[in-house]
């Protein structure tokens, strides 16, 4: 999941948004794919930050390909795959595979990903020791306490040594899953933002991107981050999303492949610090990965 959808998660939807969506729902979902696209019937496409540096030029790109897009700004992230499943958005991009799954779970819906963006590293960080060596037996680290972030944050403790999680645990991780006999230290889960706060009293804190310059840190400032690479980081792959049955629509495949033009993705990677990872994953590949993300979830 993108940084700027972990913010998002704090946020309640504006009525001014709502109303924007009640006005556009639907209003050419009878239109053949063939028609999307043009001036008239542009592709709609929600996303989170729409602010960031990338849209614009994204857009341009895309408008001199014959393509021309309508970028819909959510601040609430609950908000684009309803939205999407209605008809009232054609494509979103503001999530990685994990929430995608949990959603189409939780919901009944297979909203499906069609191509890949980028992997943002969660790190681990600390104001008292310089290396993951030097947390002690018996240190204290602080997680965020929201289920996807705070599952990541269990494997990037694991990987980086301080914790062993038990036999068999899925992707949707907890504390309870952590095999204490077995791990050098603790863990304690706090809202996202207050991580940082979180540094001044623990051994470490696992902290998102977005909240670093809270605590006038840098992304490698880190003692440990998970790798773009890993398998593990694969639930984490962000992604473009269509409705099942548009999945194989050449204008929305033409979309995923010029946001991966050299102009867009130096304009994310500024976006995002210089921490994204960019993933270019096919979208079967994407595809196998939610069926078995979605299929490890608990029911």
């Amino acid at each position: 999941m993108s940084n700027r959808l972990r913010r998002g998660a704090a946020l309640a939807a504006s009525a001014a948004l709502a109303l924007t969506l009640a006005a556009c729902g639907g209003s050419d979902s009878g239109s053949g794919a063939d028609e999307k696209g043009t001036e008239e019937n542009p592709v709609r496409i929600g996303v989170v930050g729409s602010s960031d540096p990338q849209w614009p030029i994204f857009e341009k790109l895309a408008e001199e390909d014959g393509i021309h897009v309508d970028i819909q700004n959510f601040s609430d992230y609950n908000q684009p795959n309803p939205a999407l499943a209605d008809g009232d958005l054609d494509l979103n991009q503001f999530q990685h595979i994990l929430y995608l799954a949990q959603y189409n779970k939780a919901d009944n819906q297979d909203l499906t990903p069609i191509g890949a963006t980028a992997v943002y590293p969660l790190g681990l960080y600390s104001q008292k020791h310089k290396t993951v060596d030097e947390i002690p037996d018996g240190g204290e680290i602080a997680i965020p306490n929201d289920v996807t972030n705070q599952a990541r944050a269990l494997f990037v403790l694991q990987d980086a040594g301080l914790i062993k999680l038990k036999e068999g645990v899925g992707v949707v991780a907890q504390p309870s899953d952590i095999d204490e006999a077995a791990s050098k230290v603790t863990v304690t889960p706090v809202d996202a933002n207050q991580t940082v706060v979180a540094l001044d009293s623990v051994d470490g804190s696992i902290v998102n991107n977005d909240f670093l310059k809270d605590a006038n840190l840098k992304a490698s400032d880190a003692l440990f981050a998970d790798s773009a690479e890993s398998e593990g980081a694969r639930p984490y792959i962000n992604v473009w999303v269509a409705r099942a049955e548009d999945a194989d629509n050449p204008t929305y495949t033409k979309l995923v492949e010029i946001f991966h033009d050299k102009s867009v993705l130096d304009a994310v990677q500024e976006a995002s610090g210089g921490t994204a990872s960019i993933a270019d994953q096919p979208a079967s590949e994407l595809q196998d990965i939610l069926k078995e993300v979605q299929a490890s979830l608990p029911e």
